[in-house]
């Protein structure tokens, strides 16, 4: 198991603990791409990297507004030592 994200067609971020990216769909989501996380707790970050080996890179640009589980709500999120607000034009928070 590995610490993994996807996006999903319906706009949100997952992420979990999983064997698969495929295993963090629900329903009849599809993956718009996906990579690996770990949590940074001395600087508060989530740090976002790689890529998914079934559906590739996440693609940021076809998501918006990008939903965010709100227990991560406050962090400092990268991808790749980019911010994702130079990524994504809008993030909420559920």
């Amino acid at each position: 198991m590995a610490q993994k994200f996807i996006i999903t067609t319906h706009n949100y971020f997952r992420f979990g603990n999983v064997f698969l990216h495929k295993d963090l769909l629900v329903g009849t989501e599809h993956c718009l791409g996906g990579g690996f996380y770990e949590f940074d707790y001395v600087s508060n970050r989530l740090i976002l990297s790689g890529q998914s080996y079934d559906f590739g890179c996440p693609q940021w640009h076809l998501v918006k507004p990008l939903i965010m589980p709100k227990s991560i709500q406050g962090l400092q999120i990268e991808y790749e030592g980019c911010p994702l607000s130079d990524l994504v034009t809008q993030i909420e928070y559920k």
